[in-house]
Parts: structure tokens; C-alpha cells; sequence
């Protein structure tokens, strides 16, 4: 085998390790409080956001944007689970989208919103 067609498969394969790598690194949300188009109760009301991966929870963020578009950054707790961004929120009924930023440990930030609706209890 030429030296150039030898080079030519080595990047090929490092490309394919560098890709499969950098794409596991992101942490993904593979569960949460609320649902996405979920309904809670209104009162207070844990949040809890799970990832794939072990999240920076002290460097990560989680803002409540009410109907009106005005938001509240909630304080993330730092002695969950590594892999979940936890918090609270007294809520009442209403439309609600929980816009949340998660660093993963790699240093790769993923983002997303979650919308739900409070509806008040029976």
C-alpha cells in the first residue's frame, strides 16, 4: 500500500473516531419534569431535567419564561444526581416553557425549552 493511500485511510478513521466521539459528548435530555406539552398542578412544583451525561450543575442554567415572555433564572441544586439539573417553583396556572442550558463535564453546551401548561388543582 502507497504511502499516501496508508495517510488517506488513517484521516478517513481519525475523522470517523473524532465525529463518533464529539457527538457522544453532548449532553442530550432523556427525561424531565414537566413533560414537553405536560400539564402539572399549580403550587409547588419540582423540576427536575435528566441527561445522558454528568452535567456542571453550577454552570448550567434553567430560566422560567411565563406567558408574558418574562423570565426568572431558578436556582439549580447542587446535590442531585449528576446527570439531572433540579429546582422548584412556586407556579400558578398558566402557560410556562422552561428554557434550559446544560454543560456537560467535556465542556459541549446543549440547549432547549421545554413548554408546559399549570393548571390549577382540582
Amino acid at each position: 500500500m502507497s504511502l499516501r493511500r496508508r495517510f488517506g485511510t488513517f484521516l478517513v478513521a481519525a475523522t470517523c473516531a473524532f465525529v463518533s466521539l464529539s457527538a457522544s459528548a453532548h449532553a442530550i435530555l432523556v427525561d424531565s419534569t414537566p413533560k414537553p406539552n405536560g400539564t402539572l398542578s399549580a403550587g409547588h412544583v419540582q423540576l427536575v431535567f435528566k441527561y445522558n451525561s454528568k452535567i456542571d450543575q453550577h454552570r448550567s442554567r434553567i430560566t422560567l419564561v411565563k406567558s408574558d415572555q418574562s423570565e426568572t433564572v431558578l436556582t439549580i441544586a447542587t446535590t442531585g444526581p449528576s446527570n439531572e439539573l433540579d429546582t422548584s417553583a412556586d407556579l400558578a396556572p398558566g402557560s410556562y416553557t422552561i428554557r434550559w442550558q446544560a454543560l456537560a463535564l467535556d465542556g459541549h453546551i446543549t440547549r432547549g425549552d421545554v413548554p408546559f401548561t399549570v393548571v390549577a388543582k382540582p
